[in-house]
């Protein structure tokens, strides 16, 4: 077992699929930092150097103050470098895509976010809006229908919606 921040990484599993036992990564932000730790789908957490886990727990445990990694895209096989000089060279439109803002940037897991989660709530509820009556009340809040769901939503939320 490999532990990331509290979380345990079971050794067996695709490490695509570990990283979404982390609460706020889902399969898609799992993807891609896969790509950013440069770690083939098919690997296992068992697979993983003590390096890149060292990495990974760096990045995770606070992603805005990470390094940005550089991406290198495959040249076709017939691609031939330009003669032209660099320091007279406009960016291209494809290296002006390459500096987009980093996804990961703003990445918010466990403690972090459910905080926030807890706050906006908090907020809702202040401000009196329906949402925050709906949360006060312990019932559905997304429009659901309460003939049949509301008890179930009244006991898988008791604890989140109170305090």
């Amino acid at each position: 077992m490999v532990h990331i921040l509290g979380v345990q990484l079971p050794e067996q599993r695709l490490t695509k699929k570990a990283f979404t036992l982390f609460y706020g990564i889902g399969q898609h932000t799992a993807a891609r930092l896969c790509a950013r730790f440069q770690i083939h789908d098919r690997s296992r957490i068992r697979d993983l150097t003590n390096n890149q886990i060292t990495q990974i727990a760096a990045f995770l445990s606070s992603p805005s103050t990470a390094p940005t990694t550089p991406t290198f895209r495959l040249a076709p096989p017939s691609f031939r470098p330009p003669v032209v000089a660099p320091a007279l060279q406009e960016p291209s439109k494809r290296q002006k895509e390459g500096l987009k803002k980093d996804p990961l940037k703003d990445l918010r897991i466990e403690s972090e976010l459910r905080r926030e989660i807890r706050e906006n709530i908090a907020h809702h509820r202040m401000i009196g809006s329906y949402v925050g009556r709906r949360h006060a009340m312990n019932l559905p809040v997304r429009g659901q229908r309460t003939k049949s769901n509301s008890s179930t939503a009244r006991k898988l939320n008791k604890i989140e919606r109170r305090g």
